[in-house]
């Protein structure tokens, strides 16, 4: 099957791919457009975990203040050049993070970043709660570990699901700018100031 240019403009608008990326998705796909999305969007995201070892030495720090000035926040968002920095979309993000921050106020950037004994303290009350309400001795391991994702989900900013989008959380957000702008791309970290607290 012969590909035109129409269906190659087609996906290039829909997903912000090369040419010669959605001709080949296209092929792939035998020229459903749906279908050479999902392969850009798989590809993308390869694209993106491979970036994720090259070193973050530019970017810029955002900030936000909402609600009259009753609530600021920095972040610092990193990349690996000064070009990319200085760009829109770069900027874009940078600010959506911190409306985020904002909004859904994360305690922590990651997983590892929180406390063992914040951590342990969760895991003894959930196993409390599960004893509590009688659940089986079997299940109480898988039941802390639910709730333990969950508590993630709140509390930790690149688990929490985007305030924009919660069908994709903070981490999607930036593999799929990682996606478009080509190069590696971290929050390093963040504060948020509300005031009276």
């Amino acid at each position: 099957m012969a590909i035109t240019a129409t269906q190659v403009q087609e996906l290039r608008a829909q997903t912000g791919a090369g040419v010669m990326d959605c001709k080949r998705a296209l092929e792939e796909s035998g020229g459903d457009v749906a279908k050479a999305v999902t392969i850009l969007r798989k590809q993308g995201a390869a694209r993106a975990d491979a970036r994720m070892t090259r070193p973050t030495t530019e970017g810029l720090i955002a900030s936000y203040i909402h609600a009259g000035g009753r609530i600021g926040v920095l972040v610092e968002v990193n990349c690996e050049t000064d070009f990319v920095a200085r760009t829109d979309e770069f900027r874009a993000l940078a600010r959506d993070l911190a409306m985020h921050i904002a909004a859904e106020q994360p305690q922590y950037l990651d997983l590892e970043d929180v406390p063992e004994e914040v951590l342990a303290r969760e895991k003894e009350v959930y196993r409390a709660l599960a004893v509590k309400e009688g659940k089986p001795e079997k299940v109480l391991d898988r039941i802390v570990e639910g709730r333990l994702k969950k508590f993630y989900s709140e509390v930790c900013l690149l688990e929490q699901p985007y305030v924009r989008d919660d069908e994709k959380t903070v981490r999607d957000l930036i593999k799929e700018a990682m996606s478009g702008i080509g190069e590696n791309i971290v929050i390093r970290r963040f504060v948020r100031y509300q005031l009276g607290e």
